[in-house]
């Protein structure tokens, strides 16, 4: 087989090789090393001997090595790497179209019906996807597949039909086909080779996702921990865990790290393996591993304001969410009360109009639907009026499709959709993009604790000022609201005296309920 000479895309050829001889996990699935002698494309840290450099060519992802004609290494998994982040920081049509890609593979019409979906040519699509991450939709497309159902082969003990249907080949034959032509063995054989030494129970699967260090685990939780609904979400022991309703079955999932493998350990029980390639996608983005720290602090070290943060805070993640409407009710419900009084009043909605379900320790109910909440009277549990009629408002936009937060093309669309609920306002419209959209650039200028960090300024000051940090604005908005919560938990806070908003209030539903309400444009951030 003859190999490409020169790479496909512009990479910095010195930068690699010395990241690729240091193995160096800090550049985990920022490109892949072809071998030339072997026909393997490898990670930055396989731990087998290093090629001469003479003989080794560099790609920007896992399809573009596959697409030049090399297989993957069986040693370092390259379907175990972290996501690649060629086109993270971005709103263009690629961003837009591996999100598709990510929730539905390329099903709905292959790549004619994604682009239209986008909007553009196919033609154009597959340009800007050479150009972007040097190999078509299409490969990238098959390459996540083929990615995954190595993954189900090495990590769990599905039938090969299970795991064929799972990552999407549809039928045995192609994905034998698929396994052999890739990996030049079967899929039983590779099974054999794989390392299972813990046998898990029925419609539980053990997942090892991994990350590019450093990650910042103790935050990450710390943020969760603070929000998390009761009964539905727990947080324990270094662990998150949670209830999830997917496609009409119930399940459960579980994250802890893994320091020793730069990796999240996620054991998933669900009784549709089907759902499996959807549900990991969604963990990813919810832990945010595919963010790559060292291009974030770059570009963010350069202002004296986020400097001291981005260095005490090293490996700070944007936490997303497992379910767009829950997150959006659970931002709705903080844009009036603080973090703690949010959190029993979303732990009241779950209780009261919740599916009772009770999978494992500390997990009691799923979170009601859009259709549950729709009709609901929420100021049984203690919202007041107008805020329970914003939530019925918004739960009615979702059952009526007019505002969805899957195979979202357009964030600005979404936003626009979300400001029109009455009642929602723009803090929260950011909040949703940046942990519901996983948007890089999502921005809540009006937030209170962001604008006393930069020192009592406007609203639209911290917008200019903030133009610096684009793309990672998300990313500053998290350093700039741990630096918050730091010094109020170094005040030690005793006596609070009532705000004139608040003596007025003293007589609403949520001061009855014992939860002391807070300026309407005051955000649950701390």
């Amino acid at each position: 087989m003859s190999y490409p000479g020169p790479e496909p895309m512009e990479l910095d050829r010195q930068l690699c090789s010395r990241a690729r001889l240091a193995r160096d996990a800090r550049f985990d699935g920022r490109f892949f090393i072809a071998v030339l002698t072997t026909g393997i494309y490898c990670r930055p840290i396989c731990r087998t001997r290093s090629s001469k450099e003479t003989n080794v060519r560099y790609f920007p992802t896992a399809a573009a090595a596959a697409e030049a004609g090399f297989r993957p290494c069986l040693r370092c998994r390259p379907e175990c790497s972290p996501g690649c982040p060629a086109w993270a920081g971005t709103q263009t049509t690629v961003a837009r179209a591996l999100r598709l890609i990510s929730e539905t593979g390329l099903e709905d019409g292959g790549v004619e019906g994604l682009a239209e979906h986008l909007g553009v040519g196919a033609r154009h699509l597959r340009r800007l996807f050479l150009r972007h991450l040097g190999a078509s939709p299409s490969a990238v497309a098959q390459t996540r597949r083929l990615h995954f159902a190595k993954q189900l082969i090495d990590e769990t003990a599905l039938p090969m039909l299970q795991v064929a249907v799972a990552a999407g080949f549809g039928c045995a034959r192609r994905f034998n086909d698929a396994i052999r032509k890739v990996y030049h063995r079967t899929p039983t054989q590779i099974r054999r080779l794989a390392r299972q030494t813990v046998k898990q129970p029925e419609n539980a699967y053990l997942f090892h996702l991994d990350f590019r260090p450093p990650y910042n685990w103790q935050r990450m939780l710390e943020f969760l921990a603070a929000r998390a609904t009761p009964g539905v979400e727990h947080v324990q022991a270094g662990r998150y865990r949670r209830s999830i309703f997917l496609n009409g079955h119930q399940g459960y999932l579980e994250v802890g790290l893994e320091v020793e493998r730069n990796a999240l350990s996620v054991c998933v029980q669900f009784d549709d393996p089907r759902a499996l390639f959807f549900i990991i996608g969604r963990v990813r983005a919810m832990f945010d591993l595919s963010a790559d720290w060292s291009l974030i602090a770059k570009a963010l070290r350069a202002d004296a304001l986020l400097a001291r943060s981005v260095q005490a805070e090293a490996g700070l993640r944007v936490p997303g969410c497992w379910n767009g409407f829950e997150l959006t009710t659970r931002a709705i419900l903080g844009q009036q009360v603080s973090v703690k009084a949010a959190t029993t009043l979303a732990g009241r909605i779950a209780a009261a109009f919740g599916q009772r379900f009770s999978p494992a320790a500390g997990l009691t109910h799923l979170f009601p639907t859009s259709e549950i909440l729709a009709d609901a009277d929420l100021t049984r549990v203690g919202l007041t009026r107008a805020r329970g009629e914003t939530i019925r408002a918004f739960a009615r936009a979702v059952c009526d499709g007019r505002v969805r937060f899957e195979g979202v093309v357009d964030d600005r669309a979404l936003r626009a959709q979300l400001r029109e609920v009455p009642g929602i306002g723009k803090w929260t419209v950011e909040y949703v993009a940046m942990r519901a959209l996983c948007d890089p650039d999502a921005f809540p200028a009006g937030d209170l604790h962001l604008r006393r960090k930069a020192g009592g300024c406007t609203e639209r000051e911290l917008e200019s000022r903030s133009e610096s940090w684009r793309p990672w604005r998300a990313y500053a908005t998290m350093l700039l609201w741990q630096g918050s919560a730091i010094e109020e938990r170094g005040r030690a806070p005793s006596g609070r005296q009532l705000s004139p908003v608040n003596r007025i209030a003293a007589g609403s539903p949520l001061a009855r309920a014992g939860i002391r309400e807070r300026r309407i444009d005051a955000p649950e951030t701390k």
